[in-house]
């Protein structure tokens, strides 16, 4: 059964800028280790239960062989990182990805098996994890994942640490389309849920359709007037654009981002009347980020 997202992942051209600048926006980053045969590596961001994970190329010539692999889920990183990077994936955790990958298929979805992943930590814990991509007749920007490695040790491969923006959990990761019911259905089919009504959200004015994979959302959204989402298809068309996280204090997020050196982040009102702000692509490596809660 497919649980929660598990993570965004988050592609950026050079790894240490990259934590550097989430570092900024209040996330505690982490160097979180290389991946065996792929030519990456990335950082880790903890929350909770689910994770911030920015990636970025360690060994071009090598990346390039891998993506060369037939299923490649690295195919076109260095010309995504090129044209801007921020949000390439969204991953679906699992808790038994065979059956999820068997009942995929009994949808009629084009899935990879569940595949052996690893990368061993600076510290040299080795985190194995089963993963699984979708074909090509199904390419949306998501994966699947179970995690082999107990999240108490997976924790271990970064330093303890709260975030100084108060961010706890991710709310809801958002991917654009520029037709939100058409994409919808699509989803559904693949995540075998039943397809959601389109809402109205009003920080990101766009319709929208809500999946709710156990304590997270995943919305596929449709732009209606000018605003975040409407940037973001223009800019970059179909695909991953913003991850909302819950913080215990807004206060503390503003202010850790100033006194950081970055401008002050536009502010919303939900449509559920909560307030939200944004750090755009300029600040936060070409994704949105977003922080809701209380003051």
């Amino acid at each position: 059964m497919f649980t929660r997202i598990d993570h965004v992942m988050i592609c950026v051209p050079e790894l240490a800028a990259g934590i550097a600048q989430f570092n900024k926006l209040g996330f505690s980053t982490h160097p979180g280790g290389e991946h065996p045969g792929k030519g990456t590596h990335n950082a880790i961001a903890f929350n909770q239960d689910d994770y911030i994970e920015l990636l970025a190329i360690r060994d071009p010539a090598e990346q390039r062989a891998a993506s060369g692999k037939p299923g490649s889920a690295d195919t076109a990183l260095n010309e995504f990182i090129a044209a801007g990077g921020g949000i390439r994936y969204i991953a679906i955790q699992s808790d038994d990805l065979a059956a999820d990958v068997a009942a995929m298929r009994g949808r009629g979805v084009e899935v990879s098996d569940a595949l052996d992943g690893s990368r061993c930590t600076p510290a040299g814990l080795q985190l194995k994890w089963k993963v699984a991509t979708l074909g090509a007749r199904n390419v949306l920007p998501i994966f699947f994942i179970q995690h082999l490695t107990p999240l108490a040790e997976r924790r271990n491969q970064v330093p303890a640490a709260k975030h100084p923006n108060g961010a706890t959990v991710l709310d809801r990761a958002y991917i654009v389309s520029d037709n939100a019911h058409a994409a919808a259905a699509v989803y559904a089919r693949v995540l075998g849920m039943p397809q959601p009504a389109l809402v109205k959200g009003t920080v990101i004015m766009s319709d929208m359709a809500v999946f709710q994979i156990g304590p997270t959302g995943l919305g596929v959204v449709q732009p209606y007037a000018a605003g975040p989402a409407e940037e973001a298809l223009k800019r970059r068309g179909p695909g991953p654009f913003q991850a909302l996280y819950r913080t215990t204090s807004m206060a503390a997020a503003t202010r850790w981002a100033q006194e950081h050196g970055l401008p002050p982040l536009p502010r919303g009102i939900r449509n559920t009347g909560e307030h939200a702000m944004l750090a755009t692509p300029d600040v936060a490596c070409g994704a949105y980020i977003g922080f809701v809660g209380p003051e």
